[in-house]
């Protein structure tokens, strides 16, 4: 058994590791079903008001914060803001995810992480990973949050997609696998009116995960 961690790759030594392939995004039935869930989605003005105040600081000085300041300031504020969090599921950071897909067992820390579970995360459906820069020096983002993606698909053992993001900066990507296929979107800009359409996909992320995914 080979033993990795999710920044040991690039999505080239996945693809070939695992036999994956990247389609683009319009390609994808499962992203263009999350896409258009999101467009669906009313944002109240008690929620605009919320995202504009969490937005106005990240304007100011979100290109020079750590990822701790980044999180804490702006990443989780939003997501809680979708009030993802019930007695069923939870949003969870800096949990370890581990598990064995075809010859190597994978492993690492994910950042942020949708579970069943209030207390601790127990089937995960989603994962987020956040990064300073666009290329961490130990992996690049979209391979690592591929990574994670292969253990969840491995650990929940249906034919179900799972969902992700990885966010850089100011930027988000969304990204979803299945079966053997995955796709990313296009970039979404935290600091200019995109920010809304990020809002969207993640309240559209909680109603997948309740209809479809439970």
């Amino acid at each position: 058994m080979k033993t990795a961690t999710f920044k040991d790759w690039d999505l080239t030594s996945l693809d070939e590791a695992f036999g994956l392939a990247q389609i683009i995004e319009n390609k994808c039935e499962v992203l263009q079903n999350w896409l258009q869930e999101a467009k669906a989605i009313v944002i109240s003005e008690a929620e605009k008001q919320i995202i504009f105040d969490l937005q106005e600081p990240l304007t100011w000085g979100g290109k020079s914060w750590n990822e701790v300041e980044l999180e804490n300031k702006f990443i989780s504020p939003l997501i809680m803001t979708t009030k993802i969090d019930d007695r069923i599921i939870g949003y969870f950071l800096e949990r370890p995810l581990k598990g064995v897909v075809g010859e190597y067992e994978l492993s690492g820390i994910v950042d942020g992480m949708i579970a069943t579970g209030f207390r601790d995360p127990h089937k995960p459906f989603f994962c987020m990973h956040e990064y300073k820069r666009s290329v961490d020096n130990q992996g690049t983002p979209d391979a690592q949050a591929l990574a994670a993606m292969l253990v969840v698909q491995e650990k929940n053992g249906n034919d179900k997609p799972i969902y992700d993001m990885y966010i850089v900066g100011l930027i988000w990507n969304f990204m979803v696998l299945n079966g053997k296929e995955y796709a990313v979107s296009q970039d979404y800009k935290a600091g200019d009116e995109e920010v809304f359409d990020i809002f969207r996909m993640l309240k559209a992320l909680k109603k997948i995960i309740i209809r479809d995914l439970l």
